[in-house]
């Protein structure tokens, strides 16, 4: 820089010298014709190494041009990093565990592209785009304890405060979309409630904003700093926010501190369609070329087969198969489901036809213009079914559910079905399990409803499943199912299943029963 400044001056006197000579000429002599010449090859060889110099000085691209995402968010990350053993302790985690950030990175590559690009446009802390790797490691699917969701982790009333649906096909809170411009918007509305104050924000996201403004009321009766790190927050609260404040410190300097994080390209990776009506989830993916996991991973929000038949009903696609996705969609009459005629029998109702075809009486109402539930034998109705068995779903709610509780774990199996007054807590202590742990084997929370009837998988210790003896029953003369279940302390519905009789099976004297009786609670042998 010094040299160039030089080079500069000397230019800019020898300009002033030779506007002089012009002005001057009856009193300095000309410069004879050889310096003259000299002059101008001098002037030649410092324009030459000035054009040298600027070509060496290396084109600084913007965040927004940068090859891999991570650059992109890590130029722009602006929270301040300070030196405490909170985000010490967390640095140090994530240099200890790097596969941790190779996984993050790989379940977050269709994603956060996407998720940068909205938080730049709001003009918002970069840090705010990682937020979703301590929130749910960016698995699309968690389901937390405390009833939270999604990427960014949302418990349902908070996620229905900001315009997330919830129902029977669809929920929002793991819509990518819609659940990160929810929490964006969120994020807003506490920044701005906390006086532009970040790191309460974060906490507030983390554990709601009351207890946060708790926490700076009594910091401030008892003349203590209101800052984050002088308030008494929960023992997560206090990890959260020096847990984000530390992994955008590791991915800032992944290079000093010899991190190796998966790349990934900065551009967009999905594009959003609306076809504007219902679609089955295995139709949408063979007009789009993809398998029917690849469609649900990127459109997690969609419970079951299909999308919402009161909408939402659009789709994330990878960006190359949106044009073959709309071709084929328009080959194929903008076809979104495939309808059955059924006719309705002897016993039938809509619910009953509904859990049939794996739909809802709702759906039912609307395919065939029905003001009421009523139906009548013989009546022609219109389904909606999937083009695939169940099971080819494997991301719905019902398929996750079947295959975390199909997972090889110690202890014996046991299936409980829920009867009225029971509990995550009380049925816990039956089986002598924790009520936490009971709750997850079966993708739920603690803190969810149960309902009479739903069947939960329990795994039994050693000691348990000893208790548990399976007997044959031969039906006597006045026995009914009610009568048996009541007399070994089972219920009908566990008769029925593992009997795989109807619900209103007629049972006659000398016909065999199988159960599964817990010896130490049962009154007949």
């Amino acid at each position: 820089m010094k040299y160039r400044f030089v080079l500069l001056s000397t230019l800019l006197l020898s300009g002033c010298q030779s506007t002089g000579d012009a002005q001057n000429t009856d009193i300095a002599p000309k410069a004879p014709p050889v310096a003259a010449q000299k002059t101008s090859k001098t002037s030649a060889e410092t324009a030459t190494k000035r054009d040298v110099t600027a070509s060496t000085i290396p084109t600084v691209l913007s965040p927004q041009k940068q090859d891999d995402v991570w650059q992109r968010i890590s130029m722009q990350l602006s929270l301040p990093v300070p030196n405490n053993a909170s985000v010490r302790r967390y640095r140090n985690w994530y240099l200890k565990y790097p596969n941790h950030i190779a996984t993050v990175a790989e379940r977050a590559t269709p994603f956060l592209h996407l998720i940068v690009e909205k938080v730049e446009a709001r003009n918002m802390p970069l840090e705010l785009a990682l937020l979703p790797i301590v929130e749910s490691s960016f698995d699309q699917f968690a389901y937390s304890h405390g009833r939270a969701a999604g990427l960014w982790q949302f418990v349902p009333a908070t996620g229905r405060r900001f315009g997330l649906e919830q129902n029977w096909w669809y929920d929002g809170r793991r819509d990518v979309v819609q659940s990160t411009d929810a929490a964006l918007d969120y994020l807003e509305y506490l920044h701005g409630m906390f006086d532009g104050n970040w790191l309460h924000a974060l906490a507030a996201y983390n554990s709601g904003e009351g207890r946060v403004s708790r926490a700076i009321r009594r910091n401030e009766q008892r003349g203590k700093p209101t800052d984050f790190w002088h308030l008494d927050l929960p023992k997560e609260t206090s990890s959260y926010v020096p847990k984000l404040i530390a992994l955008g410190d590791v991915l800032r300097h992944k290079d000093k501190y010899g991190l190796n994080v998966p790349a990934i390209p900065n551009q967009p990776a999905l594009t959003m369609v609306d076809p504007g009506m219902q679609m089955d989830l295995a139709l949408a993916a063979n007009y789009a070329g993809l398998s029917v996991s690849e469609l649900q991973s990127l459109n997690p929000a969609y419970n079951h087969w299909a999308t919402s038949p009161s909408g939402p009903t659009h789709l994330l696609l990878p960006t190359n198969n949106v044009a073959r996705f709309n071709t084929e969609l328009t080959k194929n009459d903008n076809q979104g489901l495939r309808v059955e005629r059924y006719a309705v029998k002897s016993g039938d109702s809509l619910s009953v036809i509904a859990a049939e075809y794996n739909t809802t009486v709702k759906v039912l109402k609307r395919a065939n213009q029905l003001r009421s539930s009523r139906i009548h034998i013989g009546q022609r109705l219109m389904i909606p079914v999937s083009l695939k068995d169940e099971s080819q779903y494997t991301l719905s709610a019902p398929q996750r559910l079947a295959a975390l509780q199909a997972a090889e774990r110690d202890g014996y199996k046991r299936t409980h079905t829920v009867r009225r007054g029971d509990s995550f807590w009380t049925i816990a202590r039956r089986y002598e399990v924790d009520y936490h742990q009971l709750a997850k084997w079966n993708g739920m929370s603690p803190r969810d409803t149960l309902s009479i009837g739903q069947e939960l998988v329990v795994w039994d210790n050693e000691a348990n499943a000893q208790r548990v003896r399976t007997i044959t029953y031969r039906i006597r003369q006045g026995d009914s199912l009610s009568s048996i279940a009541h007399h070994y302390n089972v219920s009908v519905s566990d008769l029925v299943k593992w009997n795989q009789l109807r619900q209103n099976a007629y049972i006659q004297p000398g016909q065999q029963l199988t159960l599964h009786i817990d010896v130490s609670r049962s009154s007949g042998s």
